[in-house]
């Protein structure tokens, strides 16, 4: 067992950093949260309600996700935010490339959101691959965000101004950030 005793209550609207060591039960924890797997023992609940009552689909859709490496699909970077959705239309897509902080790299592109931005998104620098995974994550306007060491590949200064980006799109969301780094820490109401 990896977690053992583990009581954690995170209120609507709190950011909190889970951080620790490799191996701690960081991952695992959020693994759990998303039911790629279900505890041995206790139970986990989302506004009262035990995750394990909720179709994984549904509970999936309240959580959104920005992991380290934004796995992004040879496509248009419109494709790679609706990712499988049906159409939001383009008012929400705007909507969330605003929130995203993705919408001016975005227009100054020669085809905007219907560009092509090839295997992994390697026409996109990281920092334009992690917007793109942000926006994806708020699409479906979850209470739960999750970044999975999402700062983790950016220097100093591009993780400083992710963060700030960030901020806008965070506000009245419970928010667990995964990190060591210091900017994203600064987040945080609690560690």
């Amino acid at each position: 067992p990896v977690l053992r005793g583990l009581d954690l209550a995170i209120a609507p609207g709190e950011i909190i950093a889970l951080t620790g060591r490799n191996g701690a039960g960081k991952s695992t924890l959020i693994n759990l949260l998303l039911r790629f797997y279900d505890p041995q023992a206790g139970r986990i609940t989302l506004d009262g309600t035990d995750i394990a009552a909720i179709q994984v689909q549904q509970l999936r859709r309240q959580i959104g996700l920005v992991p380290q490496r934004a796995l992004l699909a040879n496509g248009t970077i419109r494709d790679n935010i609706i990712f499988g959705r049906t159409d939001p239309g383009a008012e929400r897509l705007h909507e969330v490339l605003r929130l995203a902080q993705a919408g001016e790299f975005i227009t100054a592109l020669p085809d905007q959101d219907e560009t092509q931005i090839g295997d992994g998104g390697v026409r996109l620098s990281g920092g334009q691959r992690q917007r793109i995974a942000l926006a994806r994550a708020l699409l479906d306007d979850p209470p739960l965000l999750i970044f999975d060491e999402a700062t983790a590949m950016y220097d100093l200064e591009g993780e400083a101004a992710f963060v700030a980006a960030c901020q806008p799109a965070l506000k009245g969301r419970s928010v667990i950030l995964v990190t060591h780094r210091p900017a994203s820490l600064a987040l945080a109401d609690r560690i």
